[in-house]
Formats: structure tokens, sequence, C-alpha cells
């Protein structure tokens, strides 16, 4: 079987975690990769009930920064491998460049260099992340810088995958079923 990655992009709490979990049960030996960090008690408590909803005989490697160091060594193990997701992992990015005073991170090439890490392996892939430019527009200078990357770096991984589902009230859109992909031309 030919291995397939899978984008599942959606707001808060459209089910998004629960579907790529759906989708991953047909794989043999998974590998579920969550970029959390439990920085508060909610968080936490919301990283435990995630812990608790995958099957036992999944494998977690838990990288909130270093996806392509830290998944290059384990790409035969497995067949199937669930990101979870993008969104925190380009907020832990900008943070913590940020934090070290450091330049802004170049997530466009953070993204290519975690596709190329996707296509070096034989796993099928289920990748998550947000949506968040269909809301108002961020108050802050940072909040406006992230969802810009968030939003470059979802279309940069939408290009790719061979599927494409939006998420809305626990229901997949297929986005690449719902009309041709047109190039955009302005009319003559």
């Amino acid at each position: 079987m030919r291995k397939r990655l899978t984008f599942i992009l959606g707001g808060a709490r459209s089910g998004k975690s629960s579907y790529a979990e759906d989708l991953a049960r047909s794989g043999r030996r998974v590998l579920f990769v969550a970029t959390a960090e439990a920085g508060d008690d909610e968080m936490v408590a919301r990283i435990d009930a995630h812990r608790r909803s995958r099957p036992s005989e999944w494998d977690t490697l838990e990288e909130p920064l270093d996806l392509v160091g830290a998944l290059s060594p384990l790409l035969s193990d497995y067949d199937t491998v669930v990101l979870d997701c993008l969104t925190l992992w380009v907020s832990n990015l900008m943070h913590r460049h940020s934090e070290a005073g450091a330049s802004a991170v170049d997530i466009p090439a953070e993204a290519e260099r975690l596709l190329h890490c996707y296509e070096q392996g034989d796993a099928s892939w289920i990748i998550v992340s947000n949506e968040v430019g269909l809301s108002l527009v961020p108050a802050t200078p940072l909040g406006r810088a992230f969802r810009d990357e968030l939003g470059r770096l979802n279309q940069i991984v939408a290009s790719t995958a061979d599927d494409v589902l939006l998420m809305v009230a626990g229901l997949p859109l297929d986005l690449r079923r719902l009309g041709p992909s047109l190039s955009p031309q302005w009319p003559a």
C-alpha cells in the first residue's frame, strides 16, 4: 500500500485530533508525535486526557521543537505517524526564538525540512493543524505574526498532502474533492 500524507485542519474543538486518531487506528505500528508542552495545570490535564484517549499499543514521542531531529531516526520503525499539532509547534518555535533573542525562525524552511523527512520514510503521516485565518485579526504584532506564519505553513503542507480535510463540528470536509484546483487567473 502506498503511503499517504493526510492534512487535517480546523478550528478549536472541531474534532481534528479525534479524527486523526480514528484514521490512524488502521495502522499496525503507530507513532503519535505530540508537540504540546505542559506549561500550566490546564495543559497538564489536556495532555493527560489526550494520552488516555490513544490506544496503549501506540508509541508516543513528545517533541515540542526539533521534529525532524526526533523523527529521522525512527522513520523505518512505523507505518503510521500522527503529528498533533503544527499549531503548537509553530508557537513553540516562535516563542523559543523570541526568548533567546534570536532572529525570527524561518517557518517555511522548517516546513520544507519536515516534508522532506516525510518523503524519506515509508510511513503514512496524518498531520493536524489549526486554521487560524478565519477569525479576528489578532490585536498584537506577535499574534499577527503567528497567524501569518501558521497560515503559510498550512499552505505549504496542504500543497503537498494527498488529502486535505477541514473539520467543522466534528465532520470532515474533503477540500481536494470540493472542486478543481484552479490556478489564479484574472479574466482577460
